[in-house]
């Protein structure tokens, strides 16, 4: 006997708010929560579900009785398919409404926090082209789109440079243009894969593992400094220069030329040498007068205008006087460390990617900064009371953890050390709150500054300020 479907269509549904991960939010008949990628707060919409759990569906809105006022029209053409800015219907002053409520209710559902008033989301004054690095990857089978597939039409070429489609390793999405990052960065990326074309280069395959191109990193300054990383999966010398000549010759605005021949399975280049073909094998970043050297394998904030404010607003929770011994937990290249380290009497940076330590000292070096010192571990482990018996107890501690938050045994160590304040910089405030609520007892929320770093996306920074109670 034929098993019957467990999916369901609900009809003119409400969408009544934005949830985790970039979904809207409906309620079905019976109370259970929708999760919708297609619609917005606001729309009245036909709900088909595909995925059903204790406590809610999984759908899609595949048919609208009334749209909502929150609705823009998405700039780019790829909006739906391509998976990296998914709320580009949505206006911006919502998206950002609905990142000051995340961060309140994850704090509060959360962490069970006594707060003070949360400050207003400190908004990005670039909605579109405010990134400064971008990967893509080519590919000889790349999306096809359901009119091409239903078409009786045969698809001879099926080259693309682009993007994975969501949840999809071997199929990349080909991209006209993109809205994520200043020119040169669309003009390089048409260029490559038109020039490849023309001279019969292959795309790369990653099922069968065949192919020459792989990806193509480009990362820009706001110094107008240019990056270009080429992938080649074999080490076909000929074909790999007349790739780059042409690079260098069509783009002159290119101030680092760099190339990869990476052979194993995954197109990671973090264990893979890197070769400078032409100009520097960096770039340059500059922030309040600091600048910071940026390689092919840095961590870099990827929207460095923005950074910008965040680190000011890390800067002012912290009050330096002058006087204190700070410690920069997650120090990455040291950005931070750097910002604070004039307000402060010494800074120590702590960081777990060997790399990022070097760059960090680098930087500091350049930067005439003398009372700043980094220091390479896993922070679980490098971060305990030998090492601060070391280098002396500080009296403020920023830490900026990955998106999983901090080690339990860290949390544990900053209880231990009990600086008089913690500013604690996030960017998710479900892992925050977690973190937060187990420090409660110790400290209390004094201050919270939300800082949307990434227009068009659910994603939000936030910045939290711990006093000792």
């Amino acid at each position: 006997m034929r098993r019957k479907s467990r999916n369901k269509l609900f009809e003119k549904v409400n969408v009544v708010d934005a949830g985790a991960k970039g979904k809207s939010v409906a309620k079905s008949p019976d109370g259970r929560v929708i999760f919708l990628s297609n619609a917005v707060p606001g729309d009245i919409v036909d709900v088909q579900t595909f995925k059903k759990r204790k406590n809610f569906f999984e759908g899609t809105a595949v048919h609208f009785h009334e749209l909502s006022d929150k609705r823009t029209t998405p700039e780019c053409e790829h909006f739906g398919t391509c998976g990296g800015c998914k709320w580009q219907h949505m206006g911006y002053e919502h998206q950002l409404y609905y990142k000051q409520k995340e961060v309140e209710q994850n704090l509060m559902r959360i962490g069970q926090l006594e707060l003070p008033e949360i400050s207003p989301i400190l908004g990005s004054k670039k909605h579109y082209f405010y990134r400064n690095k971008m990967e893509f990857s080519f590919s000889d089978s790349r999306w096809l789109s359901l009119d091409e597939i239903k078409s009786d039409k045969e698809i001879e070429n099926r080259n693309a440079l682009g993007f994975h489609i969501p949840g999809m390793w071997d199929k990349i999405l080909d991209i006209n243009k993109c809205y994520l990052q200043p020119d040169p960065s669309n003009a390089i990326r048409l260029e490559a894969k038109k020039f490849a074309q023309e001279h019969d280069l292959e795309f790369f395959n990653p099922r069968n593992q065949t192919g020459l191109l792989r990806t193509l990193m480009i990362r820009t300054s706001t110094l107008g400094e240019v990056m270009v990383v080429i992938q080649f999966f074999k080490d076909e010398k000929e074909k790999i220069t007349m790739v780059l000549d042409h690079l260098e010759a069509t783009f002159p605005e290119i101030t680092s030329l760099q190339y990869v021949v990476n052979s194993k399975q995954n197109d990671t280049i973090y264990d893979q040498e890197i070769i400078c073909y032409k100009g520097r094998d960096h770039i340059f970043e500059e922030m309040e007068g600091l600048r910071f050297k940026i390689n092919a394998k840095s961590f870099y904030q990827t929207n460095p205008e923005q950074a910008y404010e965040l680190y000011k607003v890390t800067r002012d929770f912290a009050n330096l006087t002058g006087n204190e011994l700070v410690y920069d937990l997650y120090t990455g290249t040291g950005t931070i460390a750097q910002f604070v380290a004039k307000k402060a009497k010494k800074v120590i940076g702590i960081e777990s990617v060997p790399e990022a330590i070097i760059d960090a000292k680098a930087n500091a070096e350049a930067n005439n900064i003398n009372n700043a010192e980094f220091f390479v571990g896993d922070m679980k482990n490098v971060f305990d009371g030998d090492f601060i018996n070391e280098h002396g107890v500080p009296d403020v501690i920023i830490t900026d953890p990955p998106r999983d938050g901090m080690h339990k045994k860290v949390v544990e160590q900053l209880l231990n050390v009990a600086p008089e304040k913690i500013v604690y910089v996030s960017c998710n405030s479900a892992t925050q709150a977690r973190d937060l609520a187990l420090m409660n007892h110790q400290y209390k929320v004094v201050k919270v500054q939300p800082v949307d770093m990434f227009p068009q996306t659910h994603h939000v920074e936030n910045v939290v300020l711990l006093q000792k109670r």
